[in-house]
């Protein structure tokens, strides 16, 4: 096409080919780019008359071209072309939903955080002939709400594919073995106590995952831990074997940071008779009573064989208190590993369970930072700006008469580490709540305060 003819296209024919520079394009390439130029402009101009006639003197005085191959490449060169569409004079409207999946295509490779993908509109993928279908916040908050309030504490599964032992075989079931497994699950439906979750499955029924939820009171509150649990070919004439999630970390002498689980009902420890394994009497649900009740208490330092012995002692109690700043950042951190990769059939719950109780973490975090003792009772926030007004406003006479409880719980001594790394794992864990849609607003807006103004 001559350009000296269309004056009106020479700018349009400059910017296209300043794009096309690379010495890689091939001679198709440009007359491909030159056609589809001339298609914008004619779509574009206000004078129709002109348009077809223009349109009609390319195609006479221009050869047919055969795309052949290029045709895939056409496809792309679309994106590209931004120089076909006019901000000014186009009718042209952005079609949203299409714009979203786009975006959305982009990521698709990519290993983000669970949850983002929840709270980012064009991270979902939506059906294009159906505008509008991604959910809103208040919807995705209400669908996590829903799950968790009717997430069951027993269930059974088709199968657990990221079970810790899910490669390894018992072999063929015999019949007595399969009564007594699901004698276990009667007895799990029927007597679970709270704050414990089991899910079982029916394609492997040596398999089964539990999740405990830590007791308030102790530096495992509000915490997730997660169980796996295979029962082996001559259970129960033997114990279950037991496998906790530790992502690394020991947060109790009974809870080993590769996995094992310390009980004398498992026969992994000594114990007494009475202590031991019964194949009459023992049960799976009391394995899991007896990580509840002896594992996740106030005092776990006293865990450790021996050291029961410095329990009425001041340095024994100094120990164990330092021991519980340390196991309550290991809790921290296993939130933060359970929210990143929940446990498969348990979803539901860790998102549901962090964003019903991520605020009472994030203030048991300060309260703990400002020297009170890890476990202690958090009061709520009318108690707590009660306390801070008396403290401000009372002489030294009222002070001597503040409860001896309050005394008790503000102690002096954490190790020099516990505030910096609890302010780096209360930073991570507001993101992640934040994500799961928990009550942040206050801690968010203590952050924004707390930053320096700009120079």
């Amino acid at each position: 096409m001559d350009a000296a003819k269309h004056p009106h296209m020479q700018g349009g024919a400059s910017s296209s080919l300043s794009s096309c520079r690379a010495a890689d394009y091939s001679a198709a390439c440009d007359a491909v780019q030159q056609q589809k130029r001339q298609r914008c402009q004619g779509s574009s101009s206000n004078d129709q008359v002109g348009s077809s006639t223009e349109n009609n003197s390319l195609q006479a005085s221009g050869p047919e071209l055969d795309y052949g191959e290029n045709e895939e490449e056409d496809y792309y060169f679309d994106d590209e072309d931004d120089g076909c569409y006019d901000d000014e004079g186009s009718d042209y409207e952005l079609d949203i939903v299409d714009y979203n999946q786009q975006l959305a295509d982009k990521f698709d490779d990519l290993d983000l955080p669970p949850g983002v993908e929840a709270t980012v509109p064009w991270l979902q993928k939506v059906e294009r002939d159906e505008p509008g279908k991604y959910k809103s916040m208040s919807e995705i908050d209400d669908e996590i709400a829903k799950k968790y309030n009717f997430f069951k504490q027993f269930d059974t599964v088709e199968d657990f594919l990221d079970h810790h032992y899910a490669k390894n075989s018992v072999g063929k079931a015999r019949k007595e073995w399969a009564k007594r497994i699901q004698h276990d699950w009667n007895l799990l439906e029927k007597d679970l106590p709270a704050l414990i979750y089991v899910r079982v499955s029916e394609n492997r029924m040596d398999l089964l995952r539990a999740a405990m939820i830590g007791p308030q009171g102790t530096p495992y509150h509000d915490g997730l831990f997660f169980f796996d649990v295979q029962f082996s070919a001559s259970y129960p004439a033997t114990p279950p074997v037991v496998y906790y999630h530790s992502g690394g970390l020991r947060l109790n002498p009974n809870l080993y940071n590769c996995g094992k689980v310390c009980l004398s009902l498992l026969g992994t420890w000594e114990g007494h008779s009475c202590e031991k394994w019964n194949p009459a009497q023992s049960t799976m649900l009391q394995v899991l009573i007896s990580i509840q009740a002896l594992v996740l208490n106030e005092k776990p330092y006293f865990n450790e064989p021996g050291y029961e012995r410095s329990a009425n002692s001041a340095e024994g109690q100094r120990r164990a208190l330092e021991y519980n700043d340390t196991t309550f950042q290991h809790s921290c951190r296993t939130m933060l590993y359970s929210l990143r990769r929940p446990p498969q059939h348990f979803e539901d719950l860790v998102a549901g369970h962090f964003r019903e109780r991520g605020r009472a973490i994030l203030a048991a975090c300060k309260y703990y930072m400002k020297g009170h003792e890890v476990g202690s009772r958090v009061p709520e926030e009318e108690e707590e700006g009660k306390e801070e007004s008396k403290n401000s406003e009372g002489s030294s006479s009222s002070s001597a008469a503040k409860p001896q409880h309050n005394k008790l719980a503000l102690r002096t001594g954490h190790g020099p580490s516990f505030k910096p790394n609890l302010e780096v794992l209360f930073e991570e864990l507001l993101m992640e709540f934040n994500v799961k849609g928990a009550d942040t607003a206050k801690f968010r807006a203590e952050k924004l305060k707390n930053q320096p103004a700009p120079a």
